[in-house]
């Protein structure tokens, strides 16, 4: 049973940088999965990006390749969303979770322990 928390989000203008913590109450394993979806009004949850807890393998959606980095620190149970380069597409809530695959998923369906998000808005 996880929980996540996320935070860091604001106002930032186009072409500014923001970066997310989420902090999980209860245990991440070594296989799981972290992840970073948003959401926008009227718009399907999207994949971010993720991270292997164990190795820290990442991947990272289309739009934002290039322009965020996924970490964590496992220690701390935390991962972080740096984000850069911000575009006005990029406002949406962002949400944290985890997911038990084994693979790789990039459906929100598959992840757990979302928190309430923390709102990005990119103004031009």
């Amino acid at each position: 049973q996880v929980q996540s928390a996320e935070s860091g989000g604001g106002l930032v203008q186009a072409g500014g940088s923001l970066r997310l913590s989420c902090v999980v109450s209860g245990t991440i394993y070594s296989s799981d999965i972290m992840g970073w979806f948003r959401q926008a009004p009227g718009k399907e949850r999207e994949f971010v990006a993720a991270i292997f807890w164990r190795l820290g393998k990442t991947y990272y959606g289309d739009s934002v390749k290039g322009r965020f980095t996924i970490s964590r620190v496992n220690a701390e149970n935390a991962v972080y969303l740096q984000m850069n380069d911000l575009k006005v597409e990029d406002t949406a809530v962002y949400y944290c979770g985890l997911s038990k695959s084994i693979y790789i998923d990039y459906r929100p369906s598959s992840y757990d322990g979302w928190g309430q998000g923390t709102q990005v808005t990119v103004s031009s």
